[in-house]
């Protein structure tokens, strides 16, 4: 009996035993929001309720503890209302116009998976892009990734697979779509005096409007005497890699995916891409940029939702 009891005595204690908590964790909240938390503090905030027209990412904080996206342009925020700081959408998928507001929309189905660790977190979700009929043009599988780096630096990271269920699904041409971001007002260049640069030493909007390129970036003033930046960066597995970007001085940039041409995406034969957001202290180094990019290249397709 004495011998039992010290079993169960050592089971219990063996059993309380606390586990390592996760440094980096993807914390649920209300609203259809989730909270991605590095050391218990806020860094990143995933949105995907049904009031609004598709899922974003808001704020996106950096170094300094200041969002380095907005929401909406700052001089004309009721028709660029779409300008959700970092999302996913395109103008024209089978006719149907998903990137300004209107009633086509991209709805949250359900989730996947949500993982937390030392170094990184992500979240899982099926979306489905619905037109203005209701009827669902497509479907879509993402994972919402952040993971940190040294001193304060983190990438976001975000995969998508999207398949056509019942009939071939058309992304026409266009320079709006699929991956987009809209800073921070005082990181602009015309408000802010902030710099856009290219994988290809391009500078500013006259340098970098719609020319292929690898990755850009945005960087310029976040607090007084303090620059930060994001470097948006295109997978070479990526359909018509390097896309041209998007990018304007006013304050955003977008890679286009399908710019040089229309592609269809066939009945089991899904699309995927991968996308990577270098969040940043100062005005980066050309090679800086570069190393960050040639790490995220090197990476490989992860499945989306699938037992491992």
């Amino acid at each position: 009996m004495l011998r039992h009891l010290l079993l169960l005595i050592c089971a219990a204690s063996i059993a309380a035993e606390p586990k390592p908590v996760p440094r980096v964790q993807a914390v649920p909240q209300p609203h259809a929001q989730v909270s991605f938390q590095r050391d218990g503090v806020e860094f990143a905030r995933y949105h995907y309720g049904a009031d609004g027209q598709r899922p974003f990412v808001f704020p996106v904080i950096g170094p300094s503890g200041r969002s380095l996206t907005r929401m909406g342009h700052p001089h004309d925020p009721q028709s660029h209302s779409h300008h959700n700081s970092v999302w996913l959408s395109h103008q024209f998928v089978n006719g149907a116009n998903f990137w300004e507001d209107g009633p086509a929309r991209i709805e949250h189905q359900r989730w996947l998976r949500m993982e937390d660790g030392d170094d990184s977190a992500s979240i899982e979700t099926e979306n489905a892009w619905i037109d203005k009929a209701g009827v669902p043009q497509m479907h879509e599988f993402r994972r919402t990734r952040v993971q940190l780096l040294a001193d304060g630096e983190w990438l976001l990271l975000i995969d998508v697979q999207f398949e056509a269920r019942k009939a071939p699904v058309e992304l026409k041409e266009t320079a709006f779509g699929m991956m987009a971001v809209r800073m921070a007002k005082t990181i602009g260049v015309h408000d802010g005096g902030g710099t856009i640069r290219n994988s290809e030493g391009g500078v500013d909007e006259a340098g970098c409007f719609r020319k292929p390129a690898r990755w850009c970036d945005y960087s310029g003033p976040i607090l007084t005497g303090v620059s930060e930046g994001i470097a948006l960066m295109d997978h070479p597995a990526n359909l018509h890699h390097p896309v041209p970007f998007h990018v304007r001085d006013d304050g955003w940039m977008g890679a286009s995916l399908t710019f040089s041409g229309a592609h269809t995406i066939a009945v089991g034969t899904p699309l995927r891409l991968r996308y990577a957001l270098y969040i940043h202290r100062g005005v980066a180094e050309s090679a800086t940029i570069e190393a960050q990019w040639k790490a995220f290249a090197a990476t490989e397709w992860e499945e989306i939702g699938r037992k491992k």
